[in-house]
């Protein structure tokens, strides 16, 4: 990687304590409404019946609709707008005001790990991630999928505009709602999935195990009809939760099926009481730390026990899991905005554990 991509990349994580910020927050009677439990905060069957706000009866076809008309909206917005040139552009890339470099410093995996590898990036978006990743390792390979039709069209503008060596050739994008339909089978097969735990029993392309009838519409990247036997890392950047609380569980299960057995999933995403969080009204609670927007997409706030029993409890190995607590000064009006992030790195075990 180049000097100038790592000097871009600065990553701070601990400019205060996020126990002092939860006192804080907790004892400040203006913010009671987000601490207070929310009916049926135990997922049941009879879940719709009960929430108090329609906002949360989403389906997944709605959901997907309102990422949809976010990136339609915001698809000749501040990105690539008038930047006059890629440098301009990566400046205005996404909500953070850059191209996400810092998570080559935050993941060094993805930039030091060898030829060939291969990453799953879920929720592109308008490619912010697959960017800084194809980017910093000139060898992987990066699949891309998302809800929105539009996000996607966005994603391969960005990386074919970007002058990156053969980004174009490296960036496989595809729709998909992992949290509802799962992944398809051309990404994993059947047979693949039932022996993921065994490394030597991954199919390789073109295998026997891999069945025609498995993946009868393949995109032009899934060759020979074959799967492609899974990928070597998942990414999850501010995408879980985006997703129901009832679907999350789902949803890693997914992401644990087409891992390779020692792959790593990498986790960025809100954590709970940063200040977007406290922005919210208390119309806008449709869960238990979960809140819609007025254009109806949603936003879950994460704590490290919530984060590590959805994990864990889907048969990963925490690595790493802790608050990113990054403290700036908004220039226009001088007040100061606490932002706190979850930090995880969770593997598929090599091998089962257990009977």
């Amino acid at each position: 990687m180049g000097e100038e991509i790592m000097a871009a990349a600065n990553y701070y994580s601990k400019d205060f304590e996020w126990d002092q910020l939860r006192q804080e927050i907790e004892n400040n009677p203006s913010l009671a409404h987000h601490l207070l439990p929310f009916p049926n905060s135990s997922i049941t069957q009879n879940q719709h019946t009960l929430l108090s706000s329609p906002l949360s009866l989403c389906s997944p076809q709605e959901d997907s609709e309102a990422w949809n008309n976010f990136h339609t909206r915001h698809s000749t917005g501040k990105f690539f707008k008038n930047s006059g040139s890629i440098a301009g552009a990566l400046r205005c890339w996404n909500k953070d005001g850059m191209e996400r470099r810092y998570l080559l410093k935050e993941f060094p995996e993805l930039a030091s790990c060898g030829g060939c590898s291969t990453v799953l990036e879920i929720g592109c978006g308008n490619g912010s991630t697959a960017l800084a990743v194809l980017r910093g390792n000139k060898s992987i390979s990066l699949y891309a999928c998302d809800c929105s039709k539009e996000a996607l069209e966005r994603a391969k503008e960005n990386i074919e505009a970007a002058d990156i060596n053969l980004a174009k050739e490296r960036f496989y994008p595809f729709q998909c709602d992992f949290s509802a339909s799962g992944f398809p089978n051309w990404l994993v097969c059947t047979s693949c999935r039932e022996s993921s735990f065994q490394k030597q029993n991954m199919c390789p392309s073109g295998a026997r195990g891999c069945s025609k009838q498995d993946f009868p519409d393949p995109p032009i990247f899934a060759k020979n009809n074959s799967c492609i036997a899974g990928v070597d890392f998942v990414t999850l950047i501010f995408t879980l939760s985006a997703v129901p609380l009832h679907r999350m569980s789902r949803a890693i299960t997914e992401c644990f099926s087409v891992l390779k057995p020692g792959g790593l999933l990498l986790f960025r995403d809100y954590g709970l009481y940063d200040m977007t969080m406290l922005r919210f009204e208390p119309e806008q609670r449709v869960g238990y730390r979960e809140y819609i927007r007025s254009d109806r997409t949603r936003s879950h706030f994460f704590c490290l026990d919530s984060v590590r029993d959805l994990f864990c409890g889907s048969g990963f190995t925490e690595l790493e899991l802790e608050y990113c607590c990054v403290q700036s000064v908004n220039r226009r009006n001088g007040k100061i905005m606490r932002r706190v992030w979850i930090h995880g790195k969770f593997q598929k075990p090599h091998v089962q554990v257990g009977p």
